[in-house]
């Protein structure tokens, strides 16, 4: 059915992206409140729904391209499995009913939900195309993920917790370039043209300044927690987590899908699931 097919070009795998707007729930411990959960819960659901119709018109726009690229020539759209007038259509009502919850949600919400389509937009048409600044808008996307995290529930959002997003979003599109470049090789260009503009070893340097950038700020974030300074005892699990994503990266060919490494790698997932439970107990017990 063409429903099915839709909903598979919103890549529901990479909606673990938006789970960044429960960070300022988490983080704020405003967790033990219903009314402030669920409205977290919308603001992720309504993320999804902008973020999967942008994939869609985002494959209409590149699909000429995908139809010569080893994987995404299976993509719905590329495959022609769904005529791009419905493909369309589908993508844009999507994102206007989304925006449209979304400032009936939080006002403020509603405007980084807007900001985020227009940056997103942008990126998908011609930013993407420009070196170095096509990763730093990527990295910019999960920032705001975070803000909106923030607005929906109406608390201050951490400069920290911000900065702490910026690396690790850096981290993970400078690995999943390298991924791109080293597994197409000659064919890179062809299938995203910014790829000529880099070198395996440009991006392993500027992998190696953000690696430890990464970790620095999050080190310094936990310890400027003044109440929960305990939450130092969750640095080695994000010191495993760098250092496990990277292995993945440099010695089993992996990290052109984070989110499907996520899921895929147990060590990784088992990993992410200690930190998590340990902040929380953290958070909790010195609530």
């Amino acid at each position: 059915m063409i429903i099915i097919e839709l909903l598979k070009s919103m890549r529901p795998r990479q909606w673990t992206k938006n789970l960044l707007l429960f960070a300022a729930l988490i983080f704020d411990k405003k967790f033990n409140n219903p009314d402030l959960t669920l409205k977290a819960f919308l603001g992720f659901v309504l993320f999804c729904l902008i973020s999967g119709a942008i994939y869609i018109i985002n494959d209409i726009k590149d699909v000429e391209e995908d139809k010569f690229h080893p994987v995404k020539k299976n993509r719905p759209i590329a495959s022609g499995k769904i005529p791009i007038p419905v493909a369309l259509t589908f993508g844009i009502a999507i994102i206007l009913l989304a925006l449209t919850f979304s400032y009936l949600l939080n006002v403020r919400f509603g405007h980084s939900a807007l900001v985020y389509v227009l940056l997103i937009l942008l990126y998908s048409l011609f930013l993407k195309h420009i070196v170095i600044l096509d990763i730093m808008i990527v990295s910019i996307g999960f920032v705001i993920r975070a803000i909106a995290g923030a607005q929906v529930i109406n608390v201050s959002f951490s400069t920290w917790l911000l900065i702490c997003t910026m690396f690790l979003a850096l981290f993970l599109a400078l690995c999943k370039r390298r991924f791109e470049l080293v597994a197409l090789s000659n064919n890179a260009s062809i299938h995203r043209k910014v790829l000529e503009e880099y070198s395996p070893s440009f991006l392993d340097q500027m992998i190696s300044i953000v690696t430890a950038s990464t970790v620095i700020s999050y080190t310094l974030y936990t310890i400027t927690r003044w109440e929960e300074k305990r939450l130092v005892y969750t640095i080695p699990f994000v010191l495993y987590g760098v250092f496990r994503y990277l292995y993945l990266v440099y010695k089993k060919g992996e990290g052109g899908s984070p989110e499907v490494l996520l899921l895929k790698d147990k060590s990784l997932l088992i990993d992410i699931l200690i930190w998590v439970g340990i902040s929380i107990f953290i958070l909790i017990k010195w609530f």
